[in-house]
Order: structure tokens, then C-alpha cells, then sequence
């Protein structure tokens, strides 16, 4: 016998899914740093943050939670190394930058949101969909989703620093389940990473959709990923939604 799928549970990750920094993370940090008397290229502050965050992330998975730091500290360690990275040895003179842009990037005036998130967040709620959010963030989120009138969409806010586990372990998805107290059948998941958002969220079963930007999609992930789950922005996801919920779930 022949049934309609129902989607009660919608969780979302965040950064370069409905919010995105306002201006590059380069950008960010020669402004501060000048603020300081400090003058360091944007490009290479830039450059040398991706260099630092990936070796931090490969050393120190979820902001080294594991290993006894806090993901202050982390961060303030991710600063330091960008501008010693960039040339900038003095790690006395970029302490207090590396505190002004935490506290920073918490503040709403730093991301905006994209275009469609918060109508799409309301319609969703309209149609009696739960929506929780799914993050590798840290602590920081609950306040920048305030900020930017983003956290009364949503049950809860799940970080990767609350729970321990950063996508896509299936842990993190599973227990945004066992909040919720719904079924993996009955939830999906939205995020623009294929690794961490599609198929992490596909593992523990259940559905997903990839947010994709105006670039060309990877040939490996476009082939793997139906045409239906691909959202070109976030006012697609609706009637995403509807054919979701128009596929029979056989009994």
C-alpha cells in the first residue's frame, strides 16, 4: 500500500546556507588589524587564514574540544597563526586584534543573509514543518541567529561544539533526531557542503538537499546528486518539498 511521504523536520546548516560573511575574511582582518596600527594585505591575510584553518582543523578537529582547549581559544589561535602566516611576528601586538575580531564575528553587522532565507524559514513554518539547525559552529551561533532575527525559526540550535561531534559524523545527526523525536524517513536536512551536509545527513537516512551557487558543480557531485535535491537558491526548496512529499513511500 501506497503512502505520502511527510516531512516534519527540516535542519539546516548555516554559514553559505542562509547567512554568509558580509565582506572576505581577509578584508575583515586588515581592516581590524589597521584599526591596530597594523598594516597587512587583505590577499594575504586571506590567503594565509585558509592555511591556518585548515592546518588547525586537521590538528585540532572541532575546535579541540577533545584535546582541552575551548573554541576561543581555538580561534584566537587560528588569528595569530593567519598573521604570523602573513608576516607578522608579533604575537603581543596581534593578541588583542585576534580578541576584537571573536567578539567580532559574532556581531550581526558582520554576515548578511542570503537572498530568500528568512521568507523561506517563515513558509516553511507556515506549512507546519519543525526547523532546527545543524552546525559545524561553535558557541557564537545562538547570538549571531538573534542578531540577525533568524533564532525564533527555529526548536533548537545544535553546534558542533554542544554536541561533540562535527558533521558529517552520524552522531550530530542523530541526536538533532532524538531532539526532535522524529524519524529519519521524516526529516531532511539543507546545507550547501556535499561531504558534510548531503551525504552526512544521508547516512543516518535521512533526506537531504544541496545548496549549490552560481559555480559549476563538481562533475563527480553533480552526477551523484539528483536533479531534485539541487537547490540553485532557497526559494527552491518548496517546491523541492512538494515533489518530496508527492513521491509514494511504499509499505
Amino acid at each position: 500500500m501506497a503512502h505520502r511521504l511527510q516531512i516534519r523536520l527540516l535542519t539546516w546548516d548555516v554559514k553559505d546556507t542562509l547567512l554568509r560573511l558580509r565582506h572576505p575574511v581577509g578584508e575583515e582582518y586588515a581592516t581590524k588589524a589597521r584599526a591596530h596600527g597594523l598594516e597587512v594585505e587583505a590577499a594575504a591575510l586571506g590567503h594565509a587564514f585558509r592555511q591556518a584553518y585548515r592546518t588547525q582543523s586537521h590538528s585540532l578537529p572541532n575546535y579541540g574540544l577533545s584535546q582541552g582547549l575551548t573554541s576561543r581559544r581555538w580561534w584566537l589561535d587560528v588569528v595569530l597563526h593567519t598573521f604570523q602566516l602573513a608576516g607578522v611576528g608579533d604575537a603581543q601586538a596581534v593578541a588583542p586584534i585576534a580578541e576584537r575580531l571573536y567578539e567580532d564575528f559574532c556581531k550581526p553587522c558582520t554576515w548578511q543573509l542570503l537572498e530568500g532565507a528568512e521568507a523561506t524559514l517563515r513558509r516553511c513554518r507556515e506549512r507546519g514543518v519543525r526547523l532546527a539547525v545543524v552546525s559545524n559552529f561553535d558557541r557564537r551561533l545562538e547570538d549571531i541567529l538573534r542578531g540577525l532575527g533568524l533564532r525564533e525559526h527555529f526548536d533548537f540550535v545544535l553546534t558542533s561544539e554542544a554536541a561533540g561531534w562535527p558533521k558529517p559524523d552520524p552522531r550530530i545527526f542523530r541526536e538533532a533526531l532524538r531532539l526532535a523525536r522524529v524519524d529519519p524517513a521524516g526529516a531532511a536536512h539543507i546545507g550547501d557542503s556535499y561531504h558534510c551536509d548531503y551525504k552526512g545527513a544521508q547516512a543516518v537516512g535521512m533526506h537531504s538537499f544541496l545548496v549549490v551557487g552560481p559555480e559549476p558543480l563538481d562533475p563527480a557531485v553533480k552526477g551523484s546528486v539528483p536533479q531534485e535535491c539541487l537547490l540553485p537558491s532557497l526559494s527552491h526548496l518548496l517546491p523541492a518539498l512538494d515533489r518530496l512529499e508527492g513521491s509514494p513511500l511504499e509499505l
